[in-house]
């Protein structure tokens, strides 16, 4: 068998970034930071099976390969940790902060936002202040939303990146040490511009705020705000219900600048480009159009990425875009397994934290599939029964669909808690719309601009945004549009992830194998437990699981929490629905219910002073305060202790109490401490 994988060991390079990728899972799985002995051994053992792969016997050169790639995965992922450490505020903090505008983007509330690098904060010395600083713009009274390159000054409560809301849950902390982000925190004083905007990230911005309000000047509503979004990356016009439609749909994707438009826009301008060059003769005989088409295609792709903000997703899409189009420039084919592996290298060692994101996820895995599907059916004999040439357009759409949806479907589902059910036919109504006639028509609408005629092309642009829109909404008014999905354990989806590679990349029969992990993280997944209590780290808000759900303490306290907790319940409440639901017994000074045998209560309001004895007589108390005073014996987690261990999950079972904390799941990384 290893004889005859390394005769096909040309097909054997997709599985490159597929091992080093898993060094790198193996890196953020780890309890605890490798120390400066371990990272030196570790990088010792990849250089040494680095020098064995070339070496060594012919025979043993791939389980050099092997260990190289991992071992260097590992050590490469500690490597960027390290290189992109930052001061991270310790406590919480009011008073001045000035800093230049780096990023303008959104909350989920919808609040204004603005990310400073550059930052001046009262009290602390230079090495003690964040890199970064992200800060919510919440006034009422709020101006002008600052530009990016601006130097501005607020008035603003801070603190450090929230810890997980939950043991295991989605951690804010490590995503803020990866962007550099120290302090986050909301203002609701109007900011003091202190310099004006420079440079060319000036020009940038100035260019894609014009082009934002142009777009929506024109078309009005909701429609401009899509194709701002999709042009240009601004997606602050966006109503509420429609985004909320267009996720219930699964077509959310189509308001992020991703692999999709980035591919959409440059596929149209290379064809434009490649069939006008062919319409001259001269210059057809003369010049290689194709190359030409894919050179000028690809300068294209910068701009938009320029224009779009520059995010990772955008970022992501580029690298792909570009890996594709630097190959047809050297005569070699686009869409191969070796150039979505080469892509999602590149994409690893710039970022190795891009691993653990949805977004690299789930794009490499539809862009995987897609390649893998459409090459055997590229591959299949001449006898084999073919569609009638007019239906293969439709036939490819509804099979892209099927094919990127399936492949994507247990990662949204894992990340966003809900599988959209009718999320195929949504995109196979909707995307082809997007690629023939949306992106086309604003192209148009670009080059025609500056002379005053792009009137006609934006007129069919909106024509399209009004058709996917419309499909959008329709979609997810369907009774049952959405299903609930309980987060699945930590070691579900890289199963998932290696049973679906092994079945795409793997060269012969034995991909077969990979039915054992598939289903062996299905099953895991169909088992999965969530905890009988979970208490927020400041202790204001506790879920209980009930058989009509989780009920909470709290109608409107720490309603990240709470979101957070339905959604990886699988419950589709709210947090005021789940409030309502039977089981705490409220009363003058806290709140208690009894959870296998054991006595909680939660103290809050006037008057919990006389309840605390009774309560620590009964069982477990918690507090969203500091009680200095309370008896020897009493089994309290007030605000000091909570603050030690993080958000609290336990889980009662006859009789017997198991405590988990999130600072205990999170390990002692550098994000934590």
């Amino acid at each position: 068998m290893l004889t005859a994988l390394l005769e096909r060991r040309q097909e054997l390079f997709p599985w490159v970034p597929v091992l080093f990728g898993i060094g790198i899972g193996v890196y953020f799985a780890l309890p605890a930071e490798p120390g400066p002995v371990a990272l030196t051994a570790i990088l010792a053992l990849a250089t040494l099976c680095g020098l064995g792969f070339l070496r060594a016997p012919f025979l043993w050169r791939p389980v050099f390969a092997v260990v190289f790639l991992m071992t260097l995965g590992v050590g490469w992922a500690q490597i960027r940790t390290l290189t992109v450490a930052a001061p991270v505020l310790e406590y919480r903090a009011f008073g001045p902060l000035e800093g230049r505008v780096r990023i303008v983007d959104r909350s989920g509330s919808g609040a204004p936002r603005v990310t400073l690098d550059e930052v001046w904060m009262a009290d602390l010395r230079r090495e003690e202040t964040p890199r970064r600083v992200r800060i919510s713009l919440v006034s009422p009274y709020q101006g002008d939303v600052p530009e990016p390159g601006q130097r501005i000054a607020v008035t603003a409560n801070m603190s450090g990146p929230a810890a997980p809301a939950e043991p295991g849950g989605f951690n804010f902390q490590r995503q803020a040490w990866f962007k550099g982000i120290g302090a986050v925190g909301y203002t609701r004083d109007p900011s003091v511009l202190l310099a004006p905007a420079q440079g060319w990230s000036v020009i940038v911005g100035r260019i894609r705020a014009r082009l934002s309000a142009g777009i929506q000047a024109r078309v009005a509503g909701d429609n401009g705000a899509f194709a701002a979004a999709i042009l240009t990356g601004d997606r602050s016009a966006m109503s509420p219900d429609t985004v909320e439609a267009l996720r219930d749909a699964n077509m959310a994707h189509l308001l992020a600048i991703s692999g999709l438009h980035m591919g959409l826009l440059t596929g149209f301008i290379f064809a434009a480009l490649r069939y006008g060059m062919a319409l001259i003769p001269p210059a057809a005989l003369r010049i290689p159009a194709k190359k030409w088409a894919a050179f000028l295609a690809l300068l294209a792709a910068a701009f938009y990425l320029a224009l779009s903000g520059g995010i990772v997703a955008t970022q992501r899409a580029f690298i792909m875009v570009l890996v594709m189009l630097v190959a047809i420039m050297l005569d070699r084919r686009a869409l191969t397994l070796r150039a979505v592996a080469l892509a999602a290298m590149i994409v690893l060692i710039l970022r190795p934290e891009s691993l653990t994101e949805p977004g690299f996820q789930m794009s490499f895995a539809a862009t995987t599939a897609l390649v893998v599907v459409f090459g055997l059916l590229r591959d299949l004999p001449e006898t084999a029964w073919r569609p009638p040439a007019w239906t293969r357009p439709v036939l490819a759409v509804f099979l892209s669909s099927l094919v990127a949806g399936l492949a994507t479907a247990p990662f949204a589902a894992a990340h966003f808690n809900q599988v959209a059910q009718y999320g195929l036919l949504a995109n196979v109504l909707s995307v082809p719309l997007v690629g023939t006639i949306v992106i086309p028509a604003a192209v148009l609408g670009g080059v025609l601009a500056p002379f005053g005629l792009e009137a006609p092309a934006l007129w069919v642009m909106e024509l399209g945004i009004r058709w996917v829109l419309g499909v959008a909404h329709f979609v997810a008014g369907l009774e049952g549009s959405t299903w609930p999905v309980v987060s699945p354990p930590q070691t579900v989806l890289p199963l998932v992830a290696l049973g679906m590679l092994w079945l795409m990349l793997w060269p012969n029969r034995a991909r077969v194998a990979a039915v054992a992990p598939l289903c062996a993280g299905l099953i895991l997944w169909s088992q999965a437990s969530r905890p009988d209590v979970l208490i927020t780290e400041s202790g204001a808000l506790v879920g209980v699981m009930t058989e009509a759900g989780r009920v909470l303490s709290k109608e409107r306290s720490e309603q990240f929490a709470a979101r957070s907790w339905l959604e990886n319940d699988g419950d589709a409440a709210v947090q005021a629905g789940a409030h309502s639901r039977d089981g705490f017994a409220h009363f003058r000074g806290g709140s208690r219910i009894i959870v296998g045998g054991v006595v909680i209560t939660q103290l809050h309001g006037r008057g919990w002073q006389d309840v605390l004895p009774g309560a620590c007589a009964d069982g477990l108390v918690i507090a969203a305060r500091v009680i200095e005073d309370a008896p020897q014996t009493c089994n309290l987690l007030d605000q000091r202790s909570l603050r030690r261990t993080g958000a609290l999950a336990i889980t009662v079972q006859d009789g017997k109490v198991q405590v988990t904390s999130a600072k205990d799941r999170s390990g002692d990384r550098p994000w934590t401490r």
